[in-house]
């Protein structure tokens, strides 16, 4: 996944720019961010502060690792069942 480059302070400073009356396009030059990013930013993230954007991207994170971990495990125990199925 692409880190951004705007951390969850900004994120969050750039979407009340747009509640104070700023226009997407406005904020797009300025920032140098596409319409899309920043609607896409605004869907998920409206209303938030800073500090809460940083948790929601800390454990949108941490449930990265933890599916990847998941897969590894269902994978690792797919073998093992197969394998068993084999000798028997």
């Amino acid at each position: 996944m692409k880190k951004s480059k705007f951390s969850p302070t900004q994120i969050a400073k750039i979407l009340k720019e747009f509640d104070n009356g700023k226009t997407a396009a406005e904020i797009s030059r300025e920032y140098s961010v596409s319409t899309a990013a920043f609607y896409k930013w605004r869907e998920r993230y409206a209303g938030m502060s800073g500090k809460e954007l940083k948790r929601i991207k800390e454990l949108e994170e941490e449930n990265r690792k933890l599916k990847q971990m998941y897969a590894t495990l269902a994978l690792d125990h797919q073998m093992a069942k197969e394998i068993i199925e084999k000798k028997l």
